[in-house]
């Protein structure tokens, strides 16, 4: 089974740059470009929130019109930059389940992998919110299947990774859902975004797993000190491969000229 997963695309609106800087739709395009020419193309993709820069519907829209070119089904959480609601109306509740408390908290099932999507948003603050009720949903939904290899997949990281504008925005119900992960031993990977980068992390029994930005690189600055800023990086997205002896392999794509290939000889 393959999994594409893209982050944070931060969408503006039509012929408007992220940030005045940053060319979001054309990063965005590119990808789904390169996913579809994929060899085997992926089973699915996962969108891991902040879908669009700001939440307006012209946003919205925007990224709904860029996805639809993806050939492959969709799934979309949102992240703090998104509105929920806008989502699941504008890109449709098949690719954003909203569940009756109004959350894009939903199962994907029939593939080798179970997919659970968590909705970490707290409308209007930066960081992540998982409230008592929904953390019992989550452990309910892995008792139901306890042996089934899972995902769960969300917009923020459940743990400080040394990124310090993100780390400041904390995770309320991060030590709950800690918790319940280590509780579960099948659950292969958390895969999130929020930070802008790639990192790999144990956490809880699993591993958690961010991915990059298609353009928009944060600092990473070890020292501690927060920073607003970001740096313009190429297009790239993750490949998570579930092998047939049943291993979690994980590809960082990069969308960069690169010279070759080249023999190893002589």
């Amino acid at each position: 089974m393959l999994i594409a997963q893209i982050s944070d695309t931060h969408i503006s609106a039509p012929g408007q740059k992220t940030c005045g800087v940053a060319p979001m739709a054309e990063n965005l395009a590119q990808c789904i470009d390169s996913i579809n020419a994929l060899d085997p193309k992926p089973d699915l993709v996962l969108l891991s929130g902040d879908v669009t820069h700001s939440a307006s519907q012209d946003e919205t829209r925007h990224a709904a019109d860029i996805l639809s070119a993806l050939a492959m089904p969709l799934f979309v959480v949102p992240g703090n930059h998104d509105d929920r609601q806008l989502l699941s109306k504008v890109l449709g509740p098949e690719i954003c389940p909203l569940n009756k408390d109004g959350y894009a908290d939903y199962v994907v099932e029939g593939f080798p992998l179970r997919i659970i999507a968590l909705d970490t948003l707290d409308f209007g603050k930066p960081g992540g919110l998982l409230t008592e009720a929904r953390l019992k949903w989550l452990d309910a939904c892995m008792r139901e299947k306890d042996q089934q290899p899972t995902i769960i997949v969300a917009h923020h990281p459940p743990l400080k990774l040394g990124v310090p504008e993100s780390d400041e925005d904390g995770f309320v119900g991060a030590e709950a859902l800690g918790k319940i992960v280590a509780a579960h031993p099948n659950i292969e990977r958390f895969v999130c975004g929020h930070i802008h980068l790639h990192t790999n992390t144990r956490w809880c029994g699993t591993v958690v797993t961010t991915a990059t930005s298609p353009g928009m690189q944060l600092t990473l600055d070890l020292t501690g000190k927060a920073t607003s800023r970001f740096l313009l990086s190429d297009p790239s997205y993750l490949l998570h491969h579930w092998t047939s002896d049943q291993r979690l392999i994980t590809h960082p794509i990069l969308l960069s000229p690169l010279g070759g290939p080249f023999e190893f000889t002589g």
